[in-house]
């Protein structure tokens, strides 16, 4: 990844973390666990943002109250760095304990758009 690649990595996963931060302002609970969802994903290749990124899902579940979230959220923030030293992330993986810490998943359409651009020569 190139410094560039990181840079507009971390400026998508900003994007994905205003707009957790406004749905979660406004109490859409499902418009802010979907936006932090998606900076997962995009932040999957670049260990400390996405690390933040399972810091504030922490953050998110603590103050919601979810303690199955909390739970799954420092079980991910143990493994990340494990995962991302062993080059085996679960590409896709929305980062939330509904779902395998180990489990690929489709990246959406969107996202897989941006990611491509972002990679391309």
């Amino acid at each position: 990844m190139t410094d560039d690649d990181s840079v507009r990595l971390r400026e998508l996963v900003g994007l994905e973390l205003e707009r957790h931060g406004a749905s979660a302002a406004i109490g859409d609970t499902g418009a802010a666990w979907w936006a932090l969802e998606r900076a997962h994903i995009i932040s999957q290749p670049d260990l400390p943002l996405h690390l933040r990124v399972h810091w504030t899902m922490l953050g998110y579940a603590v103050r919601m109250g979810d303690l199955r979230e909390v739970a799954g959220q420092m079980l991910r923030l143990a493994l990340a760095p494990i995962g991302s030293l062993t080059g085996r992330i679960p590409v896709g993986n929305t980062g939330r304990s509904n779902v395998s810490a180990f489990e690929p998943m489709a990246i959406p359409a969107d996202l897989r758009a941006v990611i491509d651009a972002e990679t391309r020569p």
